[in-house]
């Protein structure tokens, strides 16, 4: 038992997970873990910058300071928080919040769908870094009827000019009157990277919506909104950091950051 630190049950509390009295339940039943190692003791101390605490597996994010917004960028926006040409930026959906919150990764003007903002430096960098292959889904009007060849020519991966690249999954919603709607899947950090592939399959892009990243989900949040994530969603972002290693914190890489629209 650690003589220092907050009361495990306390800092359950405290993160929203459940009411200390539910929280000692999990602990005597053996369904919370410190730093990898079940606590059944309701006397356990933590220490919430160093500790990490798990719920039946699923990471729990202990620094109170810490805020994690989902927003769904309309088309016009520009995914900064200061534009110096005077465009609409994110600065709008962020006013609200105390904490200095910034995007994670990028989407163009012309791209709609899931943006998160945080102030959580060191799980950016994680999300946003190409090197980790966080997946993300699109859905994509594009020009012209696009046919299952062209759907497995982007599956087995299609030539840019700096490299080949090849989706995870794409799947045909629709296609009529010269227009198809499609879902696409990869895990690429590439500029741009879902438009120059259906340009290198002669199918220009005409909307583009993410609809997920990593575990967030879009879901039916309506244009322009913002939510803040459930624990869940929370907990699949930490588990996603934690297996990369990147418990310390840093600020975001902001030369590597994903663009990928």
């Amino acid at each position: 038992m650690q003589p220092e630190g907050e009361r495990l049950q306390k800092v359950i509390a405290a993160a929203g997970v459940a009411s200390r009295r539910v929280a000692e339940n999990l602990i005597a039943e053996g369904r919370v873990s410190v730093n990898g190692e079940v606590v059944e003791a309701l006397g356990r101390r933590v220490d919430a910058e160093k500790d990490e605490i798990t719920v039946d597996g699923v990471p729990v994010q202990i620094d109170t300071s810490r805020r994690y917004v989902l927003l769904n960028k309309p088309t016009g926006v520009v995914s900064s928080m200061l534009d110096e040409r005077g465009r609409p930026d994110l600065s709008q959906y962020v006013d609200k919040y105390e904490e200095r919150l910034f995007n994670v990764g990028r989407l163009d003007a012309e791209t709609a769908g899931l943006l998160l903002l945080t102030n959580d430096g060191a799980l950016a960098h994680v999300l946003a870094h190409p090197s980790f292959g966080v997946a993300k889904t699109y859905v994509a009007k594009v020009a012209g009827n696009v046919n299952p060849a062209t759907v497995q020519q982007l599956l087995d991966g299609v030539d840019l000019e700096d490299g080949r690249i090849a989706a995870d999954k794409v799947r045909l919603l629709e296609s009529s009157r010269g227009e198809s709607l499609l879902e696409l899947t990869l895990h690429s950090g590439r500029n741009r990277i879902v438009r120059r592939m259906f340009d290198a399959v002669d199918h220009p892009v005409l909307e583009l919506v993410r609809r997920s990243f990593g575990p967030l989900h879009l879901g039916t949040l309506p244009s322009g909104r913002t939510r803040e994530l459930s624990g869940v969603e929370l907990g699949g972002l930490l588990g996603i950091a934690r297996s990369a290693g990147a418990n310390a914190r840093s600020g975001p890489d902001s030369s590597q950051e994903d663009t990928t629209d």
